[in-house]
């Protein structure tokens, strides 16, 4: 019963800031972070280099779950062009994501056929954060920080932060279409 209350207490923040953009300087750059892979397998954000990539940090048993979907299709219309998707399962909100990352990876190939990248289970709020996310909430502010699963975060070719957005913004609401698109042509073009 704590748990439902603490999870319902949570619903009205999702929508106090639907999405939040970066202005001014940005010390660092995603550039400086690295996740491992779902199967186990280094993952440096450097990899993604001039690349635009929409980091999400996800669960498979949240009522959100379903915008795995959009997710995908999101990045199989925009990934030609440019745009990475990299989920980040996470268990901090609800206990949504109790499994281990073979059946976190089973579970997203098998109900979603998800082709996008994603990385081991981590912690995406408080202390024991990733520090990607550590660094997304201090740049941008508490007020960008993930307050439930599905929160979006914007990172531009050049390593820093465009934009974040709310659990309830869904992937292809026409405000992160626009960012997206924004992002990818804002991409640096080969010899030019």
């Amino acid at each position: 019963m704590k748990r439902l209350f603490a999870a319902l207490s949570a619903i009205p923040m999702l929508f106090a800031a639907s999405e939040v953009r970066a202005t001014g300087p940005q010390a660092g750059s995603a550039y400086d972070y690295s996740f491992t892979a779902i199967d186990s397998k280094p993952l440096p954000f450097a990899e993604f280099r001039g690349k635009v990539v929409l980091v999400v940090n996800t669960a498979s048993f949240c009522g959100f779950t379903k915008q795995y979907a959009g997710l995908e299709a999101i990045y199989e219309k925009y990934r030609d062009r440019g745009l990475v998707v990299l989920g980040v399962p996470s268990n901090d909100f609800g206990d949504q994501e109790p499994g281990s990352n073979a059946e976190i990876a089973t579970f997203c190939q098998g109900a979603f056929n998800v082709t996008f990248p994603l990385t081991e289970k981590y912690a995406v709020k408080g202390d024991s954060a990733h520090p990607f996310y550590k660094w997304a909430t201090a740049t941008l502010g508490t007020s960008a920080a993930p307050k439930w699963n599905f929160h979006k975060y914007l990172v531009g070719a050049d390593g820093k932060l465009v934009a974040s957005f709310a659990t309830t913004v869904e992937p292809d609401a026409p405000k992160v279409v626009t960012a997206i698109e924004a992002a990818l042509a804002a991409i640096p073009k080969a010899g030019g």
